[in-house]
């Protein structure tokens, strides 16, 4: 077995942390995806153009798969897209404060 030193366990590490991080992100544009599929299906495509740009926000995979079910319960479009707003909103990502 080759000796491994401490700089090559720092690259090893930082390479499966970054793999990780690109697999979440992959996942989380696939559900992203399929949301906007059954969107679509649902409700039309003037409404999952709604949807996009409010799906896009949305950086944790809870929320997303929360939607999946809240997709089923919405009677309408409009129904659709307030949950949906109100969701992108109170999960959405601070933006930076700058000076």
């Amino acid at each position: 077995m080759p000796y491994v030193t401490s700089v090559e366990r720092i690259g090893i590490r930082k390479g499966m942390a970054k793999g990780r991080a690109q697999g979440v992100a992959e996942g989380m544009a696939q559900e992203r995806q399929l949301l906007l599929r059954q969107i679509r299906k649902r409700f039309g495509p003037e409404v999952a153009g709604q949807s996009q740009p409010l799906l896009e926000r949305i950086t944790d995979a809870q929320p997303l798969e929360d939607l999946g079910e809240s997709l089923l319960d919405s009677p309408d479009g409009a129904t659709w897209l307030q949950v949906l707003g109100d969701t992108a909103e109170r999960t959405a990502p601070e933006p930076p404060d700058h000076p």
